[in-house]
């Protein structure tokens, strides 16, 4: 999203950053960022309790983790032992579990991400992980067992897209609290009756249940930030985002595409075995190690890559998944198993993936602005893409670029827009009307996520009357005055409100924000985990997860309404749609997907293998 800015640039946009929140929180939370650094919670456990508002709990929440691949890996290490404590985790492939004890050894960067409940629980190995932790696969029941077992009281989802609903399902029935990744679920009508199902049921004390969907940027402090600046008028009037999500992949090396257990046949003829091989470099250079940290990381990652290769044992077909045909190619299930982010049946492309995220983002943002509290919804979306560069292994697109129009916000004569017309006397009063009084004031969103070479990275950039905001790969985030990059600036109080000043340094509050930024920083998971399990442990009808199953379905209504665009517009239809409000309110039976509410209940009371 930085591409076009110098390294001095970025350095004044992070700058501005760290003196508008200093500022922020100087005027309207007195000491709150000095009382951070005081305590030491800095971009790490605390910090999120100190920002979003709830406490410790005096009895850690006890949880199975479903689905312990990539994402559920990540979701364990962002658990914080004090809030939850894994009694059992479920999968059926060897390599999850394996990763799911140890952490992923691939790069530094990814035993960061992944670290492994050895690591955050600090048992000394596995065997003795194993004495707390009971494993669910094949072998004793799966899924199903792991719901019925009495020690759990709530779940973590991370298991392929198709499969949130029926297993959150199971689990409301039981009386379990879910926290399930995104997205929500597959279709729309299945989302719907998960959210009715978490407003009936109870939990084994009779309280309600919290239904939590991993939009995890309601938990980051940047954007929470973010929304502050916003909120606080320093942008001024919104009047465009644009947001992306650019990956680095080609045909042949692409992170979706995952390697096959076993190899797979290749034009050739000849059988191709990347687990395999990799694992024989590792074990090669093994033999020629001599720095002790290096020969451990090699032991690590064999031990990681023959778990890996042991996936060519399972039968996929036991577990739901199928061979099936695509315009005469053939797929296994084995393949749809490893690669299901890439078909129909068991993912939902990009837009489920990367474009929920950043129009949550986006959703965020403008909604904060309204003065009702609920989640602003777009009013249409004209969508183009598809699979423009990579070959026919797969149905899902590799292009999407999407244009939506979302209701423009009221802005109160309180609120400095940041401009006057005299001439026109505009805005007449001070105060600018929103969409339902003057339908012209929309706000236009552009989207893009494409695979490639990657340029330009991902995030959103917000631009106001009076300011610009840049939110770069969720970590980096840089503000300026207007369009000006090269100027430091700090925030004076003018008589229309706060704005941006090149006059005021903001040096006083810069840098205590900077202080509070210290350190690595938080993506939302551990802060949503333990949101999650303090609501849990509270049951307060004040005290509700902040993706509650009402904006977790915006949100996938967003995402699987677009893909609807994009089928229309590749069948040489036109790839504009407009949003009905009823496919966002969960009592109507109405979706944009074609999923009917009796379809939905059907496939998920069926249990899960």
């Amino acid at each position: 999203m930085v591409d076009k800015l110098s390294p001095d640039q970025k350095e004044v946009g992070t700058h501005n950053y760290h003196a508008a929140v200093g500022s922020y929180y100087d005027v309207n939370r007195r000491d709150f960022l000095r009382g951070i650094v005081g305590v030491g919670a800095v971009s790490g456990a605390g910090l999120g309790a100190m920002y979003y508002g709830y406490g410790k709990v005096n009895d850690p929440v006890r949880v199975a983790v479903i689905g312990t691949g990539d994402e559920g890996n990540v979701l364990i290490g962002g658990c914080t032992p004090e809030y939850v404590q894994v009694k059992a985790i479920c999968d059926v492939r060897p390599f999850s579990v394996h990763r799911a004890f140890h952490g992923e050894w691939t790069s530094p960067s990814t035993l960061e991400r992944r670290p492994g409940l050895l690591s955050v629980y600090g048992y000394p190995n596995e065997a003795q992980a194993r004495k707390e932790i009971k494993v669910y696969d094949a072998s004793n029941g799966g899924i199903m067992a792991c719901l019925d077992d009495p020690e759990i009281e709530a779940v973590i989802i991370a298991l392929p897209l198709f499969l949130h609903a029926p297993v959150a399902a199971q689990a409301m029935e039981r009386g379990l609290h879910v926290l399930t990744e995104k997205l929500m679920a597959h279709d729309v009508a299945q989302c719907k009756v998960m959210s009715r199902m978490a407003n009936e049921f109870k939990d084994s004390k009779g309280n309600p249940l919290h239904l939590a969907t991993g939009h995890q940027r309601h938990y980051n402090v940047k954007y929470d930030n973010a929304v502050n600046l916003i909120r606080w008028g320093l942008l001024g009037q919104i009047h465009h985002i644009r947001a992306q999500w650019h990956r680095s992949n080609v045909p042949g090396a692409d992170s979706w595409s995952m390697p096959i257990p076993g190899g797979e046949k290749m034009a050739n003829g000849k059988i191709f075995d990347k687990i395999k091989s990799d694992l024989a470099y590792r074990e090669k250079d093994l033999l020629d190690a001599v720095d002790p940290v290096e020969a451990n990381r090699l032991r690590q990652q064999i031990a990681m890559f023959k778990a890996w290769d042991a996936d060519k044992a399972i039968d996929p077909k036991m577990f739901g998944y199928q061979d099936f045909e695509v315009k005469g190619r053939k797929f296994s299930a084995m393949e749809e198993l490893h690669r299901w982010r890439l078909f129909d049946r068991t993912g939902a492309g990009l837009m489920a993936e990367l474009g929920s995220h950043q129009l949550d983002a986006v959703s965020i943002f403008l909604s904060s602005l309204r003065d009702d509290g609920k989640k602003v919804h777009p009013l249409s979306v004209h969508a183009v893409g598809g699979r423009h560069m990579m070959p026919l292994d797969r149905e899902c697109e590799d292009h999407v670029y999407c244009m939506y129009e979302f209701p423009g916000p009221d802005y109160s004569a309180e609120f400095d827009v940041g401009y006057y017309d005299k001439v026109e006397d505009y805005p007449k009063g001070g105060s600018v009307d929103g969409y339902d009084k003057d339908p012209n004031k929309k706000v236009v969103v552009t989207y893009s996520t494409i695979n490639g070479n990657g340029f330009g990275g991902w995030g959103e950039v917000v631009l106001g009357t009076k300011g610009t905001l840049i939110l770069d790969s969720e970590v980096d985030v840089m503000l300026y005055r207007n369009s000006d990059t090269s100027s430091k600036v700090g925030v004076s109080k003018k008589a229309g409100g706060y704005v941006l000043d090149t006059s005021a340094s903001g040096d006083y509050a810069a840098p205590i924000a900077q202080a509070a930024a210290a350190g690595p920083v938080s993506r939302g998971y551990r802060e949503e985990i333990e949101h999650w399990a303090y609501c849990i442990r509270n049951p307060d009808k004040e005290n509700r997860v902040r993706c509650y199953p009402e904006v977790a379905m915006g949100d996938a209504v967003i995402a699987l309404g677009t893909n609807v665009a994009l089928k229309n517009a590749n069948s040489g239809k036109s790839g504009y749609l407009e949003f009905k409000e009823e496919w966002f309110q969960i009592d109507s039976d109405e979706t944009p997907d074609g999923s009917t509410i009796a379809g939905a209940t059907d496939y998920m009371k069926k249990p899960v293998a």
